[in-house]
């Protein structure tokens, strides 16, 4: 019986205590922070070089057909 109410007690302690643990996504790493900046200024620098205008082709001037 002792037993029974010591660990009942505990449960309780263990269900009414908040939780202090966080899972890695939600604490904030500074060198996942700084490795994902600098992977979309690249992406960003990147996809300005790589936009070319786009020029219209008439295919009533015919070409290689």
């Amino acid at each position: 019986m002792k037993r029974s109410c010591i660990m009942l007690l505990a449960l309780v302690a263990l269900a009414t205590s908040p939780l202090r643990a966080a899972p890695p996504t939600v604490v904030p790493s500074p060198g996942y922070d700084a490795r994902l900046q600098e992977q979309r200024a690249a992406a960003r620098q990147s996809a300005a070089t790589a936009r070319k205008p786009v020029t219209r082709r008439d295919h009533r001037l015919g070409g290689a057909h």
